[in-house]
């Protein structure tokens, strides 16, 4: 969007820059070869795009649908807790849920329906339901449940809900269950939505039941037997999950947004012919328009094929990135067009490639290099998700870039011919130029001319000997321009932004924090209504947290000891996110036990001696890891509740965590806590760290580049200003618009750093160059280079993701959520709040001719007088006369 403020309409004036004068040169270059050979240029892109395409080819292979590995830190503390989990303690020969180190491998069916499940007739329903279950096979029949069940004592794992009444519908009337834990049986994950007894611990009726399945992990027969789940699952009226209905339901999503690559292709296409198309038969680029989206789609598939050809994953984000490059390339597309209509039409295709490379190249690349620093600075987080979108992405806009310049160029150059030849766009007919229409009719004054608007056209500004403008930029000149620069006008504006800011910094303040992971899945899909009734009915209790001692040297034998360790664990049920009394302890079994056989446990021989017959008869040997005599390690577990939002979870995270750290401190209890769950809340303790240095790391880029660029670097401050500005906008609305701060979100802050330069650093650019007097004055000529490609570009970017909007898909909706507050900001303080702002400011209204003649004048007046020539006053006479190029030697 930078072409027009690197000339003006007369096209004479260049503005300065520390870089722009070898880069431009050297594009010029590029241009006129581009002019020379067409051909070349124009089909040796098609054949590298269709080589790359290739690589589609193990686009299946690559394509990833693993929620944990995309979704969750990298580096995540939970992570390595499960290795060390895995490390101390073997699995036990009867199965636990309570024991796991991963979420298993489950189907699971919450079953609602009747106000009060626990009703006999309601009751034998879920146990014709769970035979049901049970005796369905994999489809080629050959395993069942049975075969492939994870078993206690020998028999399949038996569902809590339905074991605490003995399989018997005839016994909910008369058993006495206690409720949340019945016969040291936990319940609360089982059995929802119930109402308590008199005495307030018996189960009096229930709303929901949960049945789980487990079966063996990483079987490939474990997995053919979840899919035929939902051969079943469809035909009750039951929520139904599995665990591996996330990376189905994520595949499933990227998916759904296939249909919408037609229709976004169809809008850039309509956009792009409308914003080319003149009256003038001749001047007209329809062609033109087609094959600058065409370029954007063959940046795609090159670069997508290229890395998938190299065995880069493929994570579903990525599925948003076509979108994108298709607005981006849009733009560069009309950068490229405009300069070209601001050459000498009677000058050759070569002459005007070059000039047209001149500016248009350099400009976009100016924007190709922000917003690829800012896709790859985007590799520093931690989450594969937003690392496979900002590679493929930020390599796609280089291809973009690519083709651009060479397949783009070839055909706007052979277009270039086609207007040197005064053909009609369409027919490539010949048509009669304007002056000879007017010639014609001079010379036959009484015959009626045969030449309408149809047929005649490659008129062209006989005063500039460029293309005619068009009306838009005159609206930026004389309406909108003067009308900003008004004082009644500016003042509104910043009361403006005094509320915008303001806002912003409020929804700043109310964010939430990462993804929930039932928006992983499609709208209306069987995972959002288990979700549902997840949190409708079973909400109250939260995850059953191991509490491990790690230190193998902890004298558990020892009342001191034992004392510390008491007292970290109520430090841990103080907390309202721990239900008090309901820790699993088998240390408080064992004193228990040795209290009533009159065992002195403080003695270190009785101690061990009576352990392990201790840890067989109660079950908890898989939660004492002893060798030689020596315990090395042994777990409890705290059962938490109340945590049911993702503000919850990331509390109960940070509680568990700090509460274990202060016991290691101050009491040297060596502590650590893990639950498979905490693999995803990790999230919450990087992402807004990350968020913010991956911000901050590519703000500072854009400072560098923008000092490299803008001549005034009090000026090259505003674009920072207008970076960090745009940023807190977003994420403050992203708020009001219930969008959390997650991957997803995170993605598009990064997005928002390159677009914020592109709105803000040209109109910069535009404003410190300008040769006009006053500040209000350089204001409007930046306007009246800049508003209506800025329009343009909002307009393509928003063009190429607006069908996003309809996508039954939270990751699609949240990236057009996003993008649309992106562009609608950015633009927003490229077209009102930066020019305002900027005249306001001496130092960057200052004229860059001033600048020379203040040096001169310092030079005079410490230059000597005796014997000095009028060389000098020569040269300020110069500098008062005419313009000054400051690349001039």
């Amino acid at each position: 969007m930078c072409h027009q403020d690197d000339a003006s309409p007369s096209g004479d004036y260049k503005p300065p820059g520390r870089l722009r004068p070898p880069v431009s040169a050297a594009f010029g270059r590029l241009g006129r070869a581009v002019g020379r050979h067409r051909w070349p240029f124009l089909l040796l892109p098609l054949l590298l795009s269709g080589g790359l395409g290739a690589g589609f080819y193990f686009l299946g292979a690559l394509e990833t649908s693993d929620v944990e590995r995309d979704f969750t830190p990298v580096d995540g503390a939970a992570k390595a807790e499960r290795e060390e989990v895995r490390r101390l303690f073997r699995r036990g020969e009867n199965f636990s849920t309570l024991r796991l180190d991963t979420e298993g491998a489950f189907a699971a069916l919450i079953v609602t329906g009747p106000p009060d499940l626990l009703q006999p007739g309601a009751f034998q329903q879920l146990l014709d339901l769970d035979a049901q279950v049970r005796s369905i096979r994999t489809e080629d029949s050959r395993s069942n449940f049975s075969s492939l069940c994870e078993r206690t004592h020998g028999a399949c794992a038996p569902n809590a809900a339905l074991q605490a009444f003995n399989y018997n519908a005839s016994e909910v009337a008369t058993k006495y269950v206690t409720f949340p834990t019945n016969d040291g049986v936990f319940l609360g994950q089982a059995i929802g939505g119930v109402t308590l007894g008199a005495d307030g611990r018996q189960l009096d009726s229930a709303q929901a039941v949960r049945l789980f399945y487990f079966v063996r992990e990483n079987e490939s027969e474990s997995a053919a037997w979840l899919d035929a789940v939902f051969l079943i699952f469809l035909k009750v009226s039951v929520s139904y999950f599995t665990s591996i209905s996330r990376e189905e339901e994520f595949k499933s999503s990227s998916k759904s947004v296939i249909p919408f690559f037609s229709i976004t292709y169809f809008l850039a296409i309509t956009i792009s012919i409308i914003s080319c198309l003149r009256m003038d038969c001749v001047r007209t680029k329809v062609w033109v328009a087609v094959f600058g989206v065409l370029s954007a789609g063959l940046a795609v598939l090159s670069s997508f094929g290229l890395l998938l050809l190299c065995g880069m994953p493929f994570s579903m984000t990525v599925a948003t990135s076509p979108f994108l490059i298709l607005g981006i390339g849009v733009d560069d597309m009309f950068i490229m067009i405009s300069c070209w209509q601001k050459t000498k039409v009677k000058n050759e295709v070569e002459e005007r490639m070059a000039d047209t490379y001149k500016d248009a190249a350099v400009s976009i690349t100016i924007t190709t290099l922000t917003d690829v620093l800012a896709f790859y600075i985007g590799l520093l987080t931690p989450f594969r998700s937003v690392q496979s979108f900002c590679t493929y992405t930020g390599t796609a806009l280089l291809f973009c870039y690519f083709y651009n310049i060479t397949f783009f160029g070839a055909f706007l150059a052979l277009n270039g011919k086609r207007e040197e030849a005064n053909r009609h766009w369409l027919t490539c007919s010949v048509v009669p130029s304007p002056e000879e229409v007017i010639s014609s009719i001079h010379d036959a004054p009484r015959e009626q001319s045969k030449c309408s608007s149809c047929n005649v056209g490659g008129a062209y500004d006989p005063d500039t000997g460029t293309e005619e403008e068009i009306p838009c930029n005159y609206f930026f000149k004389k309406v909108y321009g003067p009308f900003l620069m008004h004082n009644l006008t500016k003042a509104f504006v910043v009361l403006l932004y005094a509320g915008y800011l303001a806002a912003s910094i409020y929804g700043c303040l109310q964010i939430k924090e990462g993804i929930d992971l039932k928006n992983l899945a499609t709208d209306g899909s069987y995972v959002s209504s288990y979700y549902d009734n997840e949190d409708k009915y079973f909400s109250e209790y939260g995850p059953n947290v191991m509490l491990i001692i790690t230190d193998k040297n902890f004298q558990y034998w020892n009342e001191i000891a034992r004392h510390n360790l008491t007292s970290c664990i109520n430090e841990f049920e103080k907390s309202e996110m721990v239900q008090s009394g309901a820790i699993i302890s088998w240390l408080r079994a064992y004193v228990a036990y040795g209290n009533t056989a009159s065992l002195n446990l403080t003695d270190e021989r009785v101690f061990l001696q009576n352990l392990p017959p201790f840890l067989q008869v109660s079950g908890f040997s898989p939660d004492v890891n002893i060798s030689g005599g020596t315990i090395l390690a042994s777990r409890m577990f705290i059962q938490t509740v109340n945590v049911s939002t993702a503000l919850d979870e990331k509390n109960m995270l940070n509680f568990m965590r700090q509460t274990a750290l202060s016991c290691h401190s101050e009491l040297a209890v060596e502590l650590m806590v893990y639950h498979p769950a905490f693999i995803y809340y990790d999230q919450y303790a990087v992402i807004v760290t990350n968020t913010i240095q991956n911000i901050v790391v590519a703000t500072l880029t854009m400072l560098v580049i923008s000092l490299l660029l803008i001549p005034n670097p009090l000026c090259s401050l505003w674009v920072t200003f207008a970076i960090a500005s745009v940023i807190v906008g977003v994420a403050g609305f992203m708020a009001f618009w219930d969008v959390n701060l997650d991957s997803i979100s995170m993605i598009n802050l990064i997005i928002c750093i390159g677009f914020s330069v592109d709105f803000s650093a040209h109109i910069s650019y535009a404003f410190v160059s300008s040769q006009e007097k006053t500040a209000n004055e350089k204001a409007i000529e930046a306007l009246y280079r800049l508003g209506y490609p800025v329009m343009q570009g909002a307009l393509s970017t928003i063009a190429g993701v607006v069908v996003l909007a309809a996508a039954p898909s939270y990751i699609f909706r949240t990236f057009f959520k996003i993008m649309f507050l992106v562009i609608l900001f950015g633009a927003a303080h490229g077209i009102v709040f930066i020019p305002v702002f900027l005249t306001f400011f001496g130092a960057c209204a200052k004229n860059h001719v001033e600048d020379e003649q203040e040096k001169q004048q310092n030079n005079l007046q410490m230059q000597p007088t005796v014997g000095q020539s009028t060389q000098p006053s020569t040269q300020v006479s110069a500098l008062n006369s005419k313009e000054v190029n400051p690349y001039s030697n």
